[in-house]
């Protein structure tokens, strides 16, 4: 997951910063960075919006780092 640690290295943070905010650990975070393990659904969204960029960007799906409108609660 290159995306991610150009995303990480964009914001000059470390893969410990990373793994605090979302709460994890830093190995844990290094794994899903380098792609030897596939990033849970609920780690994958803290990350899009920790970046605030698309799950589609991070995955590689897009090139675009903007992310998508998010829908407003109608409560």
């Amino acid at each position: 997951m290159n995306r991610l640690k150009d995303l990480r290295e964009d914001n000059d943070l470390k893969q410990t910063d990373i793994a605090k905010k979302i709460g994890i650990s830093q190995r844990r975070y290094s794994h899903y960075e380098t792609g030897d393990n596939n990033i849970p659904i609920n780690i994958l969204i803290k990350l899009a919006y920790f970046y605030n960029t698309s799950t589609d960007y991070i995955l590689g799906i897009t090139n675009i780092k903007k992310p998508y409108e998010r829908k407003k609660s109608s409560n």
